[in-house]
């Protein structure tokens, strides 16, 4: 599978609480479980106004429906190419 950084704007997101962010999570891990294997959510970073999430994915499009069927925005999706660490 490909790997991805997918940037969702979400306004004021960085003022969730714990439990806010544990329900977004919820609710896309259940979509995930619905799209079977081909999806995988690695991590996420919660700024400001958006979540960068990782993802391994076959293509761009599951991630598309992933987004359609979770309520959550995808307005970029970037293949990651290479890491530096």
């Amino acid at each position: 599978m490909k790997r991805f950084v997918i940037e969702r704007e979400i306004p004021k997101v960085g003022d969730s609480n714990r439990e806010q962010l544990q329900g977004i999570a919820k609710k896309s891990c259940d979509v995930l479980r619905v799209l079977g294997q081909n999806i995988q959510w690695v991590e996420s970073y919660v700024a400001e106004n958006k979540i960068y999430c990782v993802y391994l994915a076959e293509n761009e499009e599951i991630i598309k429906k992933h987004a359609a069927l979770s309520g959550f925005p995808a307005n970029k999706i970037s293949e990651i190419k290479n890491i530096i660490d």
